[in-house]
């Protein structure tokens, strides 16, 4: 016998979570705000057919052309082997080329295409305005402090 599929609840019957303790917490505020940005960021790199981590993958080649792919890693803090799946999608879709580094048979020199090169310029575009929308309503002394505090801790993870 079936069961009749639950009624949707009054969304106003339903108790608001309290998560007052947790929003004490610096980590839990810049995880929400994470979630706000990263699916904005989602949104706004769509029509480029690009993910957060081969957006960053694709400038960073851009700005640092002939990069290793041991660099391009550590640069990224991603394990090598998944970077390879984010290169193999860049070369793919002929954003990027390999090349053999002459000195180091084992290594690989990434170089953008003139493709990735007009592709990057786009989306960098779009994630500039995509970082205004966000940051809206914070004057130019608000967002440095907050860039310095970022910056102090990611600094923490190097000297830890």
């Amino acid at each position: 016998m079936k069961r009749p599929a639950p009624a949707h609840p009054d969304p106003e019957a339903i108790p608001k979570v309290d998560d007052s303790t947790l929003r004490g917490f610096v980590g839990y505020r810049m995880k929400r705000a994470f979630n706000v940005i990263q699916d904005d960021l989602s949104k706004t790199l769509k029509p480029f057919e690009l993910r957060m981590l081969t957006y960053t993958a694709l400038i960073l080649i851009v700005d640092n052309p002939g990069l290793r792919q041991s660099q391009l890693a550590d640069a990224m803090d991603v394990e090598r082997p998944n970077l390879v799946v984010i290169l193999d999608e860049l070369e793919r879709r002929e954003l990027i080329v390999r090349d053999r580094v002459p000195t180091d048979r084992r290594a690989y020199a990434l170089k953008a295409t003139l493709a990735g090169r007009r592709l990057s310029e786009q989306a960098v575009a779009a994630v500039t305005a995509h970082e205004d929308r966000l940051m809206r309503g914070l004057d130019d002394g608000a967002l440095e402090t907050l860039r310095h505090a970022l910056k102090t801790i990611e600094a923490r993870k190097r000297r830890d």
